[in-house]
């Protein structure tokens, strides 16, 4: 009976050997979008798990069924959950997406070009069926409300147009009404915001009573004060010609336009021994006239022609007039037309 004990005590420690050698698992490790909400902490060897993925990813791989094994270590599982994709969204015209993924929990940020406004959601995320929380948006342009008409003005539309609304880039012409004056941009337009450019104003211009002209005259007599774009004609004296414009303007400087000067005619004395007069020369030849003279050669006993032109009462005597000529002396009792021609 002696040998009995000691093989009783070898049978036990072999026992609470193997027991002890077994060992528990913890929470297995998981991959991105993989289920975990019903894991424990601990799990004892010859447990099994049911790996599944979250809502919004597609299984994939097998097995999917870890055990807890004797040595605390889960059997290997290839399960991979991968996110679900939405489809390719459509970039609005004239608007902008920012994305850096389609698949379940991107989103995509749209934004519209300067003159154009969003209609429907600015942010819309890949949901966990595949579909978009929102469908696309629009870019629609901004329209304005008819603009502004300043005091004493007017406005020149660059189209036609329906209703009392403007789409945005469309612009307008502002004109004031003499005599007021446009004071600011002559050009409006419908802004990216949905409103009109500052409109100009209609400033009231006057001009100081217009004065005459030496050996002129004004067709009117005007004494008072005329206003922006108003006229006012001028005329000349007898045998005198109007040099610049018949009319002068007042303009948004509260100042007249240039005035005309009246230019004198030329009125040339000289003697029949200096010259023989061109039938066609008159008492009063007028500014940029042309003055016709004969010039006398003594030697060839001929006569030729010579042209002077008067410039606001002065002409220029050819220098052959100038000397006394005795060869024109001896025919003072002819017709001196009748001198020969060279």
């Amino acid at each position: 009976m002696v040998p009995t004990l000691p093989l009783l005590l070898l049978c036990q420690l072999a026992l609470y050997t193997a027991v002890a050698s077994k060992k528990d698992c913890g929470r297995p490790l998981l991959g991105d979008g993989m289920d975990g909400k019903a894991l424990h902490m601990v799990y004892s060897p010859g447990d099994k798990v049911v790996l599944s993925c979250n809502n919004g990813y597609t299984p994939t791989g097998n097995p999917r069924t870890i055990v807890c094994s004797a040595s605390g270590v889960w059997t290997p599982s290839k399960l991979k959950c991968l996110a679900k994709s939405c489809s390719f969204p459509q970039n609005p015209d004239h608007g902008e997406m920012v994305f850096e993924d389609i698949t379940y929990q991107s989103t995509i940020n749209f934004t519209c070009h300067d003159g154009y406004t969003i209609q429907g959601a600015s942010t819309i995320e890949c949901l966990a069926n595949g579909e978009w929380s929102e469908p696309p948006p629009k870019c629609l342009p901004l329209h304005c409300g008819m603009p502004p008409i300043p005091a004493h003005g007017r406005i020149v539309y660059d189209g036609l147009y329906y209703g009392n609304t403007i789409v945005f880039g469309s612009g307008v012409t502002y004109e004031c009404r003499p005599p007021f004056v446009l004071v600011g941009r002559e050009r409006g337009t419908c802004s990216y915001n949905g409103e009109w450019t500052e409109p100009p104003k209609c400033k009231l211009v006057t001009c100081p009573p217009p004065t005459n002209i030496t050996n002129g005259y004004m067709t009117s007599d005007v004494i008072w004060e005329l206003g922006y774009k108003d006229t006012v004609r001028y005329g000349c004296n007898l045998h005198y010609v109007l040099d610049g414009p018949v009319e002068i303007e007042c303009l948004k400087t509260g100042t007249w336009s240039n005035k005309p000067v009246c230019r004198a005619p030329c009125s040339i004395e000289l003697t029949e021994t200096h010259y023989i007069r061109n039938t066609h020369l008159t008492d009063k030849t007028p500014h940029n006239g042309i003055i016709n003279v004969h010039c006398i050669n003594k030697n060839a006993k001929c006569r030729y022609a010579v042209q002077s032109q008067c410039i606001d009462g002065e002409a220029h005597i050819p220098e052959c007039l100038k000397e006394t000529n005795d060869f024109v002396k001896t025919f003072n009792s002819t017709y001196q037309l009748e001198i020969t021609i060279c």
